[in-house]
């Protein structure tokens, strides 16, 4: 049985429109490209034909990953969620001890998860070490490099 995942309003609809073209444009591409192979003769040696089913059988595959997805997403209520610790969808300032760098991630569920807009994956051991601690908690995040130091300095929406 899966769990829930838990996704911003913005990532549910993303989720949904890359279901939506998958089913409908993916697979109107696929059908032409095994039509058009079809149509060039001997299909027990035609290495196009092939291809093309064989990336229909990945189109499905996507497709059906993508449906238990759905079936198992959840809508947060961003109005709903506590700042008083961090938890999913919160936006954290937190600085390094050692160094004193400051860094600011948003913690979302795994597929929305985009480091370069600042949104980590909720289920990176960066995040598990932040989760539940409050303003002014340190924690101890064991990364490739070692073992890093942070203090929570903001907690946002």
């Amino acid at each position: 049985m899966s769990k829930y995942q838990y996704y911003t309003q913005e990532g549910y609809d993303k989720l949904k429109n890359k279901l939506q073209d998958m089913k409908t444009k993916g697979r109107q591409d696929i059908a032409r490209q095994i039509a058009e192979a079809r149509d060039k003769g001997d299909l027990s040696e035609n290495a196009e034909y092939d291809a093309a089913k064989d990336a229909q059988g990945l189109l499905e595959t996507e497709i059906s990953k993508l449906e238990n997805t759905m079936a198992n997403a959840r809508i947060l209520d961003e109005s709903a969620i506590d700042n008083s610790k961090v938890s999913l969808l919160n936006k954290v300032t937190i600085r390094n001890v050692k160094n004193g760098a400051k860094m600011t991630y948003t913690l979302v569920a795994e597929e929305e998860a985009n480091l370069k807009e600042g949104k980590i994956s909720v289920n990176s051991p960066f995040a598990k070490g932040l989760l539940g601690k409050a303003l002014g908690d340190k924690a101890e995040i064991q990364t490739p490099g070692g073992i890093v130091e942070v203090e929570v300095m903001e907690i946002s929406m």
